[in-house]
Order: structure tokens, then C-alpha cells, then sequence
């Protein structure tokens, strides 16, 4: 079978390069950028020289382009990961946003409606927030997104279950890896050139390492796509039919001062101060969820998922990055 990435040199297409090593699948990973050299050295250590760097130039946002590349390369599954991410960003952006946000994923699910094949979606806890809510949020949740990124992100959802292919959504939260720009990196550099830093813990949820993600993703295919191409899709389809949404974080609950925190102490930086502040000490141009954890019963009994704690994960990137 033949699965195409999109996004395939983001935090979250590094991983699946990852992940993929040693399918008996066929990956095709696409991008309309470059991988960078800090990248492609990253997933030579972490794999070896024989790592897929490859990258076909693929833009989701021509439809033609993707049909093109479907039915050439028969496509079977399409991962997207990628997005417009800059939440900030997209307040002033919003039709690049919607059109990487919610046009681009609804040209990826015609394609596959065409050739009867599944959509694997990757969304935001974004779509979240306008609410004041105190419990997990669930997958049947009515969506209040909080500023133009949610919104986008929600569009997209929508449009992908308008065009009657098969998917599988799946949102996650605090999205963080060895790749690329993220919050964990990020911190990794302030701790360790900072006398002090302030980090908000008004805004509660659940870090995501990619690598946990990505794995769950490789899992979540073989045993749903597969099966449905052998026709054995029976325990599957009783739960949620060809299709459906799920959410995956890491487990746990945090701010992001205790994530912070926690990013220290496994990067061995005690001399930083780290001190708790309000969100509004850092004016934004959008208000982010205060409380955008989530449940994730769903995804764990539909695939028999086990899921790490937040900590943990966070422990074993760190020790994967910084030990260089």
C-alpha cells in the first residue's frame, strides 16, 4: 500500500519518517519546502544514513496537482500534516490560513473519494476555547474556536466530512519534537540563556511529543486501512464506521509553566528562574484556550492505543536532542 505525507519535513513528518522505517508500506513524503540540513542531520542520528530524506514537491492547495499525484503514484492513504500554525499569525493571514487550513484539506479528501481510499487529518484543540470548560474535551463537542487558526482548522473538519471519503481526524494539543520550531525548543534556548523567564499557568493542557503521535498514526493505519482492504474492517466499523474523529495528546494535565518547569529540570538548567504568570502579562492578538485538554478515551479503545505519560515523552526528547 502506498501512503503519501504531506508536510513531510514538519515536527510531525520528520516522525513519520521515523515511524515509517521498516513498513512493508510504500511512504511518499511531499512538501513545498526543502528538508534543512539541521533536519536531515537530526534524522540521520536518530535512525541512521539509510533514513528516507526525500522529499517530493507536492501543493495541497492544487487540486489537480493532488489527483496527479494519486493516481500516478497510487495512493492508497494520505497523511496531512501539514498546516498554517501561526496562530498569531493567521489573525492577520486569514486567507492563507484558510487556504492551508481548509481548502487544502478538502482538495486531499476529493482525491481520495475518487479512488476510495482514507484521509488521515491531523487537527488542533484549537478548535476549542470559546467556552469556559473544565473537563476533557470530547470528540463530539460542539467547536468554539477562539480566534482565525481554530477557525480555519475547524473549516477544514467540515469540509472533509462534506466530501464523503473515508477519514480518520485526529486532534492533538502542544505538538513538540526534535524538529523545527517548537515550544521545547524554544524554552531549551531561554532556560539556558535567561537569568529569569516568566511562563504562563493560566492556560492549562497536554504536551504532545510528535514521535508518540506519529507511531499512533502508523498503528491507527494498519489496523484500520488494512483491514478495511481486506475486508476485516467488522470490529472497527461497529465502532465508527470507515470514518471518524478522535483526539491524541500525551496523558496528563499541565500549564505552561509546569511544562517549562519540567523542560528544565530534564535539560539540567538550574540557574534560570522560572516564575508563573498571567496570560494577559503577554498581549496576543488572539486569546488562546484556557483549558484545552483531551479526551482521549475514544482513540484507545477503538485501536487498542497505549498512550505515555507527558513527562516521560518530554524526558526521552530531550535526552534524543540534546545528546548530540
Amino acid at each position: 500500500m502506498t501512503i503519501l505525507v504531506t508536510g513531510g519535513n514538519g515536527q510531525l513528518g520528520n516522525e513519520m519518517r521515523i515511524v515509517s522505517q521498516g513498513c512493508a508500506d510504500r511512504y511518499i513524503f511531499t512538501d513545498v519546502v526543502e528538508a534543512s540540513e539541521e533536519s536531515i542531520a537530526m534524522l540521520q542520528k536518530l535512525v541512521g544514513s539509510k533514513v528516507d530524506v526525500n522529499t517530493v514537491k507536492l501543493d495541497i492547495t492544487d487540486l489537480e496537482a493532488v489527483r496527479k499525484m494519486v493516481k500516478t503514484e497510487g495512493v492508497s492513504v494520505i497523511v496531512n500534516c501539514a498546516a498554517y500554525t501561526n496562530v498569531d499569525g493567521a489573525e492577520t493571514n486569514q486567507e492563507l490560513a484558510e487556504l492551508l487550513n481548509a481548502h487544502a484539506p478538502k482538495n486531499l479528501a476529493i482525491a481520495m473519494k475518487e479512488v476510495g481510499g482514507t484521509l488521515v487529518h491531523i487537527s488542533t484543540d484549537y478548535v476549542f476555547g470559546k467556552e469556559p470548560y473544565n473537563t476533557p474535551c470530547r470528540e463530539d463537542q460542539k467547536g468554539t474556536p477562539t480566534g482565525v487558526y481554530g477557525l480555519t482548522k475547524l473549516h477544514g473538519e467540515q469540509n472533509i466530512l462534506a466530501s464523503g471519503c473515508n477519514y480518520i481526524i485526529i486532534r492533538t494539543a502542544w505538538l513538540y519534537s526534535e524538529f523545527g520550531k517548537n515550544f521545547v525548543r524554544t524554552m531549551l534556548n531561554l532556560t539556558a540563556s535567561k537569568p529569569e523567564l516568566k511562563v504562563v499557568f493560566d492556560q492549562v493542557g497536554t504536551p504532545t511529543y510528535a514521535y508518540d503521535l506519529a507511531e499512533a498514526i502508523r498503528v491507527i493505519i494498519e489496523k484500520s486501512t488494512h483491514a478495511l482492504a481486506n475486508s476485516q474492517f467488522s470490529t472497527l466499523n461497529s465502532q465508527f464506521g470507515n470514518s471518524g474523529v478522535f483526539h491524541f495528546s500525551n496523558e496528563g494535565v499541565c500549564s505552561w509553566y509546569d511544562f517549562t518547569k519540567m523542560i528544565a529540570e530534564y535539560s539540567g538548567q538550574t540557574v534560570c528562574n522560572i516564575q508563573p504568570c498571567h496570560s494577559d502579562e503577554f498581549p496576543s492578538p488572539v486569546k488562546r484556550p484556557a483549558f484545552s485538554v483531551l479526551d482521549k478515551t475514544k482513540i484507545k479503545q477503538t485501536f487498542g492505543i497505549t498512550i505515555p505519560y507527558w513527562t516521560d515523552s518530554l524526558s526521552k526528547c530531550i535526552t534524543k536532542y540534546t545528546n548530540k
